[in-house]
């Protein structure tokens, strides 16, 4: 055996906590959130003279453009320096200009589709019929399909666009899990009973009939209402910190629910805050941050792209959209000292003397999960309206509203909505599936008799301050649900998914986030003060500040 080489076996670390390396050298690196799937761009293209201005933010981060460790920052001033252009562009020589014109001698089918075929189809309408008819298939149909064919080859690689996260990953947060939306969509929960009423508290007024009779031709504008809406949090909740002493174990407010049952439909980034104290878990959301703003185009496949501060941007969308639904849920009621109105057991808790508040009712409501989790929400009502039997319906008000329709690839309300109301419904169910299933949600737990749908349209397309008010549609919430394919065993099956996972953790705070880019929600563990001095979030709405104030003029 001396003849064969010595064979020493090599040292190999292994880990027993994890993945990688058992010690990690300490270096003074800044730490920067990455994703597989970030472009990274060019060191230096001297061959791009201007600026891309429709995919802007090609090579953006997944996780934002706050991050700015690597920035490169020039001291000097380079105002001087001017770039020539080189190149010698010279026109086609008479044999080269139908070089890359398409060879359609031989193509037999397209001659007889755009020429003879036509021309013969015609001929029983007469000659000039017919040849008409040939001419505009061949300079119109042809074409316009030739133009679509290039569109669909130079857009299939036209580069993502990437979406910015709700909130800044940092680099102390540890992921616990992630959890991909095809194993969320698999989970169910049946045979869950009806909740039960605990608290009732508020004060609602009366639905005004005279708004179903809005159409087209008698549209009304829409006018703003000077209530406040207050929406605190759970923590922030006095009544749910009154029932969390004695009764549930887990605690939240019907929009968090909606946003977590309706979790595989969403597209944009959110983030739910979690409180986990014992066996008690809290579902709340970040203070000043962008949760109660309702999403507009989100599930349509050319969602809005324009930059920060235009009328069209993701952000005023959602802000006029939000604005839409306060003011048209208390104009449609009858408003007056004189007017009756219906009051629960309790006032409103979050009530103040000598304001205004809007008319909305909460019920608090259980629901026993089976191994003994119990869960508390609290649900709202926006009006109530008395049938002919003098029974009492409670009512979910919203309303969805149109703001362009050829930018939104939609249908024309004002041309469709009184003949064809199926087609435009069938319209925003494509475009904006998250939200309607939040508020089919919404109503179903709340254990409202009707849905109140109303359709609110700009009055020019370029103004978004006036609207105008063009129809009203309701639906019973259960049977509106199994319209829009929408599984409640499922969503119990998602939400008791998420609680379990939360009730095998350590007591602390956690994050649960959608990811901005992948089908997936991941969450996170994060410091107590997470969000105590976080000046993130004043720096994110700050731009929207100009366009708040005009909305309020």
């Amino acid at each position: 055996m001396s003849q064969y080489a010595p064979f020493i076996k090599p040292y190999i670390e292994y880990n027993q906590d994890g993945w990688g390396p058992c010690e990690v050298p300490e270096l003074e690196v800044p730490y920067q959130p990455f994703c597989k799937s970030d472009r990274l761009g060019k060191i230096s293209d001297w061959m791009v003279p201007v600026q891309e201005k429709k995919y802007t933010n090609k090579y953006a981060s997944t996780f934002g453009n706050n991050n700015s460790h690597y920035a490169y920052f020039h001291e000097d001033d380079d105002a001087t320096f001017h770039l020539v252009d080189g190149s010698n562009l010279k026109d086609l020589k008479p044999y080269q200009r139908n070089r890359y014109r398409p060879n359609q001698r031989n193509n037999m089918r397209a001659h007889g589709r755009l020429g003879r075929g036509n021309a013969a189809s015609g001929g029983g309408a007469g000659g000039m019929g017919g040849a008409g008819q040939g001419a505009s298939n061949k300079y119109g149909k042809g074409r316009d399909m030739r133009r679509g064919h290039m569109g669909r080859r130079f857009m299939r690689n036209a580069p993502v666009r990437l979406r910015e996260s709700s909130v800044v990953v940092r680099s102390d947060w540890v992921s616990v899990e992630e959890i991909d939306f095809p194993r969320l969509l698999k989970l169910s929960l049946p045979h869950i009973k009806e909740g039960t009423d605990v608290v009732t508290c508020g004060t609602l007024e009366y639905y005004d009939k005279q708004c179903d009779r809005i159409n087209v031709k008698k549209e009304r504008p829409l006018q703003k209402i000077d209530r406040i809406i207050n929406v605190p949090g759970t923590i922030d909740d006095p009544v749910i910190r009154r029932l969390s002493k004695s009764m549930g174990n887990v605690f939240a407010t019907d929009d968090i629910i909606a946003t977590l049952m309706c979790c595989t439909r969403s597209v944009y980034s959110w983030d739910v805050v979690i409180e986990k104290l014992g066996t008690k878990i809290f579902l709340d959301k970040r203070d000043n941050a962008q949760f109660d703003l309702l999403t507009v185009n989100e599930t349509s496949l050319e969602p809005p792209q324009d930059e920060d501060g235009f009328i069209n941007s993701p952000q005023s969308l959602s802000l006029e959209a939000t604005l839409i639904n306060h003011n048209f849920s208390q104009q449609v009621l009858k408003i007056g000292e004189q007017e009756p109105k219906h009051k629960f057991e309790e006032p409103n808790p979050f009530e103040t003397p000598g304001v205004e508040f809007a008319s909305v009712a909460y019920r608090y409501k259980q629901w026993q999960l089976g191994d003994d989790v119990v869960l508390l929400v609290r649900c709202k009502h926006n009006g109530v309206i008395k049938t002919p039997s003098g029974e009492l319906q409670f009512l979910s008000i919203k309303a969805l509203n149109e703001w362009d329709s050829k930018a939104a690839n939609s249908v024309e309300w004002r041309q469709k909505l009184d003949s064809q109301r199926g087609a435009v419904l069938a319209s925003e169910l494509r475009n904006n599936a998250c939200k309607l299933a939040k508020w089919t949600v919404e109503a179903v737990l709340a254990d409202s008799d009707q849905l109140k749908l109303g359709y609110v349209s700009r009055v020019n397309r370029k103004d978004h301050l006036r609207h105008v008010i063009l129809g009203m549609q309701q639906f019973k919430p259960q049977e509106f649900a199994t319209q829009i394919n929408l599984n409640m065993d499922n969503a119990w099956g998602v939400l008791r998914c998420l609680i379990d996972i939360v009730m095998k953790q350590p007591d602390g705070k956690y994050l649960i986030m959608k990811d901005p880019n992948k089908p997936m929600i991941r969450l996170y563990e994060i410091p107590e003060n997470a969000f105590d001095s976080d000046g993130n979030d004043d720096e994110e709405t700050s731009d929207d500040k100009p366009f708040a104030k005009s909305m309020g003029n």
